[in-house]
């Protein structure tokens, strides 16, 4: 990966959106934004806070969290650490 976060902050790959529920296909307007993701890349934390997140973690965000980025053709997120709510096992 060649962006790497700085401090808190966290690079996220969001989980494709569902694309069929049943038997109805889902236009690309109508569908929800994923609130779920792939950590590809951390910061080292800061001196109050320690970087818990690796990458490969599969991780649930909040709807309004981070920041879209597009590098390479692929979409990401950049949030902090804090917006992340849990770790999916």
């Amino acid at each position: 990966m060649n962006i790497q976060p700085l401090a808190d902050r966290v690079l996220i790959k969001p989980a494709p959106a569902e694309e069929k529920i049943g038997g109805i296909i889902i236009p690309d307007t109508a569908k929800e934004k994923p609130l779920k993701g792939e950590v590809v890349a951390t910061g080292n934390g800061t001196k109050d806070e320690e970087m818990i997140l690796k990458a490969g973690d599969n991780v649930l965000y909040g709807k309004y969290s981070g920041t879209e980025i597009e590098f390479e053709g692929e979409k990401y997120l950049m949030m902090r650490q804090s917006d992340v709510l849990a770790i999916v096992k």
